[in-house]
């Protein structure tokens, strides 16, 4: 067969070579291996920390000898490092530093460093982009190499380039298409369609149609992550399922709505990272500091993809399902019109109690009844100075 240099029909068949690049690098990054991204007259060998042990850190800094490796880590995770710094940090590994170091750098609650940390070049910021968009742990390992260099690997790593990952997010977006639909009857009596789309990286978002919402008025809509613990077995620990379960009531009693499912698991940070903060919780950390402190930001989600869905779905105005006020920001500075919020209240008990009081108290979400219910226990108002004393806002909620 004749080699062809691809042109338009290799567009059509492929996507663009930037796009194809990134969703290679995240399927390796996923496995474990490493890519190579360049940008800004830089090439950096970079593997995701995921699953290092001893023969991997040995192999990977046999591998870019004798450039020696670097840890990148996010500016959250710096911070709770005690690193004054908002953007990602890079630090040198010298021959000494072991595994347990590496690990306890990248995600325990507290950790002895003796570094001396440099700003993120851009390549290192892409890869941690990239890391993150994997949903693994957002830390890298990265090193100075050469295209010459790492084509004669065998097998050939993949290349990534840095605006390519910075452009991810909108590519996904705008790939969606409608995969398939049927109508399905749930065991509460309610009648939805469930509309699959998907995009072209491989992800299958999910509207769920309740009824017959009538699409030239305001639709009300929820927005939903998916949470295996909470939606599937019935976790006490968050209001996920709850929040779930009351969104489809209330849209069949108004007649019908729509639900966007999206897998969005533990605010956009993975199911694994989401046991990693459970752990952080039972140690003792709230449910923002459990994110910040393995580095990832208060809420990791997009809604570019939900925006997308509903401008497919031919739904321009919306009531919003929610108690969070990042949703309301988030779809209307996207072009959907917010014409109203329709509280979404469920029970509180002893093990999601922490939980929602964290969400109201340093959040700021709309969760009155749990003020309410908890406002003279101490630890709400030890949450409350903490906010006042200059906790960030968190953005976070399912």
């Amino acid at each position: 067969m004749r080699k062809r240099e691809g042109g338009d029909s290799g567009s059509v068949l492929f996507g663009t070579r930037e796009q194809v690049g990134v969703g290679r690098g995240l399927a390796e990054f996923r496995a474990g291996r490493p890519v190579v991204i360049t940008g800004d007259g830089e090439t950096l060998l970079c593997v995701p920390v995921e699953g290092l042990d001893k023969s991997r850190l040995a192999a990977f800094s046999e591998l870019c000898a004798p450039m020696v490796p670097r840890l990148v880590l996010t500016g959250r995770r710096a911070r709770s490092l005690g690193i004054d710094t908002d953007t990602p940090i890079a630090i040198d590994l010298s021959d000494d530093v072991d595994v347990a170091t590496v690990m306890a750098l990248v995600a325990d609650a507290e950790a002895d460093h003796e570094f001396v940390p440099e700003p993120a070049t851009p390549a290192a910021i892409a890869a941690i982009d990239l890391v993150k968009l994997a949903q693994v742990l957002p830390a890298v390992l990265v090193a100075e190499t050469t295209t010459a260099i790492t084509a004669a690997f065998n097998p050939r790593i993949i290349v990534v380039e840095a605006d390519a990952v910075m452009r991810f997010r909108a590519d996904v977006a705008q790939s969606l298409a409608i995969a398939g639909e049927a109508h399905v009857p749930l065991s509460s009596g309610v009648r939805a369609r469930f509309v699959v789309f998907r995009d072209a990286f491989g992800d299958d978002p999910v509207a769920v149609i309740v009824g017959t919402p009538d699409l030239s008025k305001p639709v009300p809509v929820r927005i939903h992550s998916a949470c295996l613990t909470g939606d599937v077995f019935g976790s006490r620990r968050c209001d996920c399922g709850d929040q779930l379960q009351l969104a489809l009531a209330r849209l069949h009693e108004a007649g019908g709505g729509i639900i966007l499912y999206l897998s969005q698991e533990g605010r956009g940070v993975g199911l694994a990272n989401k046991m990693r903060t459970y752990k952080l919780q039972d140690a003792g950390l709230d449910t923002v500091d459990a994110n910040t402190t393995l580095g990832f930001d208060d809420d990791e989600r997009d809604y570019g993809v939900a925006v997308r869905m509903l401008q497919m779905l031919g739904c321009a105005r919306v009531v919003l399902l929610t108690n969070n006020p990042a949703k309301l920001d988030g779809l209307a500075n996207a072009g959907i019109e917010i014409v109203g919020r329709m509280p979404i209240e469920t029970p509180i008990n002893a093990d999601n109690r922490r939980y929602l009081t964290a969400k109201a108290a340093r959040a700021g979400h709309h969760l009155g009844h749990v003020i309410a219910a908890l406002a003279e226990t101490p630890e709400v108002l030890a949450l409350a100075d903490a906010a006042k004393d200059g906790g960030e806002a968190a953005q976070l909620a399912p």
